[in-house]
């Protein structure tokens, strides 16, 4: 690894991902994808939000750190670039926890009510449903906030946590008449902000989904690919259009083409304006795999190499150290826990 050299006028860019469950392609057409381009052009802090990850109480029996390596050596397999980006473990910097109680005394109860992931999730989860849960964007407001973030890469379906975020960023800076905490901006890339699930096309595709028959995962066989496209719910129409509306399900697959040929929808479209359904999830299936296939060989690299990791996550530990200590100090001269001189 060489030593990153980042501008003092470069934005900053924090994104973070749980370390629950495997990558899926709605992952990386959502999220993975569009940090890779940022990596080129701006300063990239990528967290492994593992403390996220206790807010589901299964996740807690599950071998933490064991899919942290393997999610890092996804990342790495995928394209992130340890040379120009930061990446780090949540758990391992006490600032975000320390900065998640501060803003929590900031936020309104009702808005936290109002988070559609909460009701979707709790919904889901019923009678175990925890206060880390409820609390979830509070501290994805801190993981932010911290790094004093220009730019936060989300799905559409983490929209609504920026926008709380900025809206703490804000009832904070007002109160105390500062301007301590930076507003961030969401990025939400244009294609493959919402992948659906290819069995139930009105939901998105999710780890957390009990069905993995509508869920493509990176480190899948390419017969599990072709089988998965192939049994897709589509409708009887058998016209491949675009309309996520009245045909949500090759809406999907359209979607996802686009996002791994680089093709427009109306592109696509147009190749595909005479063609049955079956010939479009053949070739489908063979674009997914064509580029899974090169990827599966660097993952099973670099999860061996267990000492390299560890290099990638000391570097950004001490990176985000080095940035977020200067941002609790400031926070704390500012709301008065200091001692007096």
């Amino acid at each position: 690894m060489t030593k990153i050299n980042n501008q003092n006028n470069q934005k900053i860019v924090f994104s973070g991902i749980q370390p629950t469950g495997d990558l899926n392609i709605g992952h990386y057409l959502g999220a993975i994808k569009s940090w890779i381009s940022l990596q080129e052009q701006y300063n990239c802090l990528y967290c492994v939000v593992d403390l996220h990850a206790l807010t589901i109480p299964g996740n807690i029996k599950n071998k933490l750190a064991y899919q942290t390596y393997k999610l890092i050596a996804l990342y790495l397999a995928l394209g992130l670039n340890p040379d120009k980006i930061h990446i780090f473990l949540q758990s391992e910097n006490p600032n975000h926890t320390y900065l998640y109680w501060i803003l929590e005394c900031f936020t309104p109860f009702g808005q936290l009510k109002r988070m559609t992931q909460f009701k979707e999730k709790s919904a889901e989860l019923k009678n175990i449903v925890s206060g880390g849960l409820f609390d979830y964007p509070v501290l994805m407001a801190s993981d932010i906030l911290l790094y004093n973030t220009d730019l936060v890469p989300v799905g559409q379906d983490q929209k609504q946590h920026v926008e709380l975020t900025r809206d703490i960023a804000e009832n904070f800076n007002k109160f105390y008449k500062t301007n301590c905490f930076k507003i961030p901006e969401p990025l939400i890339p244009h294609t493959g902000a919402k992948i659906k699930d290819l069995q139930n096309p009105q939901k998105k595709m999710s780890k957390s989904c009990n069905n993995d028959k509508g869920i493509i995962f990176i480190t899948d066989t390419k017969t599990a690919i072709e089988h998965k496209i192939s049994q897709a719910v589509t409708d009887s129409d058998g016209t491949i259009i675009f309309d996520p509306v009245s045909k949500p399900g090759i809406s999907n697959l359209i979607q996802i083409y686009s996002g791994f040929s680089g093709l427009s929808i109306k592109h696509i479209e147009q190749k595909y304006e005479h063609t049955t359904y079956d010939v479009f999830k053949k070739e489908l299936a063979l674009i997914i795999w064509n580029f899974l296939a090169p990827i599966q060989q660097k993952y099973a690299e670099y999860n061996k190499n267990t000492q390299y990791i560890n290099k990638i996550l000391d570097r950004g530990l001490e990176y985000s150290l080095s940035l977020s200590n200067n941002k609790i100090t400031q926070i704390k001269t500012i709301i008065g826990l200091n001692r007096l001189k």
